[in-house]
């Protein structure tokens, strides 16, 4: 499973969207939000005017409403960066001229978290302020094992100072409906106070965070009056590899590159053949300089690999991180490959020891493995000087649908242009190829 961040905006949209199903009438949820980015702005910090008539049109509660803005770039403790706009002594005075002028002096601007992480300020969420009293707090999480719940009365900037206040609640992975509001009932703190309500929200939220396959949600603060719900802060992760399960549910949903990290040009490339197909390709580079390249299919797979090669200790010379899945047509095989060797063939080791490409999954369910690999294979004849040049040693390890003539295919190719190559079927376990590519080569 690959846990990948989404906006502030992108998890509150989710969440209205999908809001009458799993609360209903119980509970009501007044979603109002913008995002805003550069596109918005001028070189100079001043909002374009017909950006802001687009803006003011669809959502005319900016300018009758008073309002909260901050960053929304998969960062946390924004109140203690100083990069919420409020005012403490009146918050609801703030007003659209002020998030207007507030958000124009940062836009693109880099900055320094407490953190010591440094990056530009480039998307922004604008809400109405919403006055409240108690600030509870809700997390939900996955593992192997199963699911756990953190809930507490006392959230907000401080979550972390009152940790000794929240409860840890363990659901089982095949835990039924009942066992799971007994649970969550049992365990809801003393100091909430209306428990039975706070108890029935946190139920119907599992659920959502259940069906939707997310691999961590926060809610802090959640400001709750009467039935009416105010989902203040928002974290949330997805599971990736659900994506061709509940894509649909997601809706147009942005995996973004983490703060201050800005995406490489061959990132970009992949990302954006990613949002034109109907596959799944995904690209990170690591470490260009690596000695480690691979090219996996799928996301579950591509976690394996990358935790065995760490696992092994040679994390830090893994180049790239990344999965080809979903059965890509040749030619977006043939594109992510090269873009993969481009990156790996750019110099050589600098101890002169060999590369190493591993490419592998586990066992396709319709992924034609014949059709990906003659991607491969058409990258591989295009690189071969360069492979050659770097030394690259080629291990492979595939299993699915017409996998003996992939793998035929493969090792025929990179035999006749003297690249050395060895094959393995779905007989081999899918790691054993990475212990032998780094025994055999170092």
């Amino acid at each position: 499973m690959a846990q990948r961040g989404i906006r502030e905006y992108d998890a509150k949209r989710m969440l209205a969207r999908h809001w009458d199903k799993y609360f209903g009438d119980a509970f009501k949820y007044d979603f109002k939000a913008v995002l805003i980015t550069p596109e918005y702005f001028d070189a100079n910090g001043i909002i374009l005017p017909e950006k802001e008539k687009e803006l003011l049109e669809k959502n005319p509660w900016l300018k009758e409403m008073p309002l909260v803005a901050k960053p929304d770039q998969l960062f946390g403790k924004r109140g203690k960066n100083n990069l919420v706009l409020y005012k403490i002594n009146k918050p609801g005075d703030v007003t659209w001229e002020d998030v207007k002028k507030w958000i124009g002096e940062r836009m693109n601007k880099e900055v320094t978290l407490l953190s010591g992480q440094k990056g530009r300020l480039t998307h922004f969420l604008v809400e109405p302020f919403v006055p409240h009293e108690e600030e509870y707090y809700v997390a939900m999480t996955t593992d192997m094992e199963g699911d756990k719940i953190f809930m507490s009365a006392f959230g907000g900037i401080d979550i972390e100072e009152n940790w000794d206040k929240v409860k840890e609640v363990f659901i089982p992975a095949l835990a039924e409906e009942e066992e799971i509001e007994k649970l969550i009932k049992e365990n809801v703190p003393e100091e909430i106070k209306d428990k039975e309500k706070y108890a029935d929200f946190v139920k119907r939220l599992y659920k959502f965070f259940r069906d939707l396959h997310f691999a961590y949600l926060e809610i802090n603060p959640l400001a709750m009056t009467q039935n009416q719900v105010f989902p203040l802060d928002f974290v949330a992760r997805l599971d990736d590899t659900a994506a061709f399960l509940v894509g649909d549910l997601w809706g147009d949903i942005e995996f973004p590159a983490p703060f201050g990290r800005d995406l490489t040009p061959e990132e970009k490339k992949i990302k954006e053949m990613d949002e034109k197909s109907g596959a799944s390709l995904k690209l990170t580079v690591l470490n260009p300089k690596g000695r480690i390249w691979t090219l996996v299919a799928g996301g579950g797979a591509s976690v394996v690999y990358t935790d065995t090669i760490a696992d092994l200790g040679y994390a830090k010379e893994l180049g790239n991180y990344g999965e080809y899945s979903g059965n890509p047509t040749t030619n977006e095989t043939y594109e992510y490959a090269k873009t993969v060797f481009d990156l790996m063939t750019r110099e050589k080791d600098p101890e002169g020891r060999p590369k190493i490409l591993i490419i592998g999954g586990a066992i396709a369910n319709f992924t034609d493995v014949a059709k990906t690999f003659d991607g491969i294979i058409k990258a591989m004849e295009e690189y071969a000087d360069k492979l050659r040049d770097v030394d690259v040693r080629i291990y492979v390890r595939r299993g699915g649908p017409n996998y003996e003539q992939g793998l035929k295919k493969i090792k025929e190719a990179a035999e006749k242009l003297g690249i050395p190559i060895k094959v393995f079927g779905p007989e081999t376990h899918m790691t054993n190829i990475v212990k032998m590519a780094i025994e055999e080569t170092k």
